[in-house]
């Protein structure tokens, strides 16, 4: 006897793993309560506590605040399992994507900023430093000029080098994503995109070899 699960039906589930969107990786979550067919809702399908396994995305963009699963594989009770694909996730209004805490890194932006603001300043003023001595030094031997014009070009140019290998390290901190995490507990759906033929659900009676 056979019983379909149809497309648009949800399934609602709370995570036992979280997510970090720094990197992608495997989550599993559990059906929170009993899941019956479409026609009828007399026949159980999915009880509560069969395990939920998906993907999450780690691609984030800037502005970004939710993050992508697709949920693969549920594994029943009895431990039977059921490939769905991928199924997508919502929130609890149906949003696409989970939302929970999202960090912006602007500690971490700003704090460059101002720290690129001060080596682009350091490296002006020693620039502007290093022309000005020449003019003041106009009354010195021909000998000592060049000593001091040797240290001075050495010095600028070791100041331009530092000033941009700083600046680039600073930069990368400016294009930093946001990072988004969803807390074990959250409660979510699973939005079926395709149909579901099944059997209603029994537990395997397992038996052991005497």
């Amino acid at each position: 006897m056979f019983f379909f699960f149809f497309f648009g039906s949800v399934i609602p589930g709370v995570l036992i793993s979280g997510v970090n969107s720094e990197l992608p990786g495997t989550i599993i979550a559990q059906v929170s309560q009993n899941v019956f067919d479409t026609p009828t809702g007399q026949y159980l399908l999915l009880p509560q506590g069969s395990r939920l396994v998906g993907a999450y995305s780690a691609n984030v963009g800037y502005g970004q605040d939710r993050v992508f699963i697709a949920w693969q594989r549920i594994i029943f009770p009895d431990g039977r399992a059921l490939d769905v694909g991928s199924q997508p996730g919502t929130d609890g209004g149906g949003y696409a994507g989970f939302a929970d805490q999202v960090d912006n890194h602007y500690l971490r932006t700003f704090g460059s900023a101002i720290l690129l603001s001060a080596v682009v300043g350091g490296v002006s003023y020693s620039q502007q430093l290093a022309q000005s001595v020449p003019a003041a030094n106009a009354n010195l031997s021909a000998s000592a000029y060049s000593n001091n014009g040797l240290q001075q070009n050495l010095s600028q140019s070791l100041g331009n080098v530092f000033g941009n290998v700083i600046a680039q390290m600073i930069q990368k901190n400016l294009n930093v994503a946001p990072t988004i995490k969803i807390r074990p507990g959250y409660r979510f759906n699973i939005l079926v995109v395709k149909d579901f033929e099944m059997t209603p659900y029994q537990d395997f009676q397992y038996r052991l070899a005497k």
